[in-house]
Order: structure tokens, then sequence, then C-alpha cells
């Protein structure tokens, strides 16, 4: 069993194009996140998917390898199944390309949950809504877990729905997915041959079709919200938060 850390890197982005390329403090953005992949400690290999030569070009040098994939694939999970061609045993974690800051132990945690939990099929992570802001803000995905911390449902509504009163955020009940994805070999091979199903293009989140596939995904807690990269304002936001890590583009992140 191999465990292939890939993250897909395309260039188009509606709201900003090329930003796998970015400079952040000095360096692409991609590279950032490769580098990160790179502290995990179970990754076995780390992959970039790309649709565009200039992406693979920029992380040559960070010791990872960049897989080229067609530029009209439907979907970032379609990319990382093409460029892991992982066998049915291995496990494949999806890093998002736009998370410079990702923290390596998260990878771990992920992975590690599929490593050792053999009835789920995927893993994924959350971490606490702690604000009303939060919980009705339509681009904060939502989960709610069962017992086992394994996914009921994800939304981009509030849930679950308080009948009565106001939400209670001490409790853990109100969680916001963390989009990083593990997926044993065999099951992102089925999914990515299913069409999207109608929970999936209601709420526009593929992880709904895993959950209709009738899949379990375990669900890793952490507090560690990550910061995506989004528009090119995000970026000034990212230096100020590697500035005050006393971080460069010549040093490594923690």
């Amino acid at each position: 069993m191999r465990i292939i850390g890939v993250i897909p890197s395309r260039w188009g982005s509606t709201r900003f194009p090329g930003k796998s390329l970015a400079p952040i403090a000095g360096k692409p953005l991609v590279c950032w996140v490769a580098e990160a992949c790179q502290r995990a400690k179970l990754l076995d290999e780390v992959l970039v998917a790309t649709d565009d030569a200039r992406i693979a070009e920029a992380v040559r040098g960070t010791g990872v390898r960049a897989v080229m994939t067609p530029a009209d694939l439907p979907s970032g999970t379609d990319r990382v199944a093409m460029a892991a061609q992982a066998a049915p045993e291995d496990l494949v974690i999806n890093i998002q390309g736009d998370e410079p800051l990702i923290d390596p132990a998260l990878i771990d945690a992920v992975a590690e949950k599929l490593r050792t939990d053999s009835s789920c099929e995927m893993a994924t992570a959350c971490a606490p809504i702690r604000t009303r802001g939060e919980l009705e803000a339509r681009t904060i995905v939502q989960v709610t877990l069962d017992r086992f911390d394994r996914a009921l449902y994800f939304s981009r509504f509030p849930i679950p729905c308080r009948r009565d009163g106001e939400p209670d955020f001490s409790g853990g009940l109100y969680q916001r997915h963390i989009g990083i994805y593990g997926y044993r070999g065999d099951f992102l091979a089925r999914m990515v041959k299913e069409p999207p199903c109608a929970l999936e293009k209601c709420e526009g989140l593929e992880q709904l079709r895993a959950l209709w596939m009738g899949a379990r995904i375990g669900v890793v807690r952490t507090n560690d919200v990550g910061i995506g990269v989004d528009r090119p304002e995000d970026v000034a936001v990212i230096e100020a938060i590697l500035r005050e890590r006393g971080v460069t583009a010549g040093t490594e992140a923690t």
C-alpha cells in the first residue's frame, strides 16, 4: 500500500486565473503547498496534477513530480484520480492547491484515519463553528457527524437546524468542513466513474456523491480552519501571517 498526496493545480480560476503561480513572499503559491506536503510524514509520494506547463515547471525544483492532465476534466477529483493512477489498496490524499499554510500534521491525520479505520472509504476534516456569522455564511460548508465521527451530511446551509432558541456553539455540534480528502484507491476509481447525483448538483459539493453512493466518510477534528487563496487580495493576508511567523521564501513554514 502506498499513500499518495496529490495537489490539483489548474491554471484556470474564475476569481483568480493563474493563482497557482501567484508569488507569495517571492515563491509561487503551488510551491508553498508542495513543500508543506513534503513535510508530512506518511506520504510516500507527492504529485502536482496540473493542466499547464508553467505550473509543472514551477514545481520542478521542489522535489515533487508534476503530472500533466487534460484541462477539460470535470473536477479536481478527476484530476487527482488521473494523476495518482492508484492501485485498489493505495490511499490517495487530495490536498487543496490554494492553501499555502496547510498543516502537514493534518495531512498525516487524514491519511492515518484511512490507514487505521477499514470501515471508511473516504476521510476528510472539520473544525468547530464558533459564531453565528460562520454558521450562516453560505461560503462555509458544514458537516454533521455521527457518534463515530463519520459524516452524515454536508451542506452550505446551517446544519443541524436548531428548532428552538439560539444555536449553542459550546458542544461541538456545529462543524465547518475543511477541504482535504482521503480516498481508498478502489473507491476513488468508482467515484469518478459515477455521474453527479441530484444532491451534489443541488449543493455543489462533490462529497455528497460519495455519501449518495453509500460511502462512509471518516472525519478528523481539528482547530485549524486553514486559509485559502481565492482572490488576489488574499496573497497579502498570507504574507502577513508568514511575516508574523518569521517565514520567508527560503525557510520552511511550520
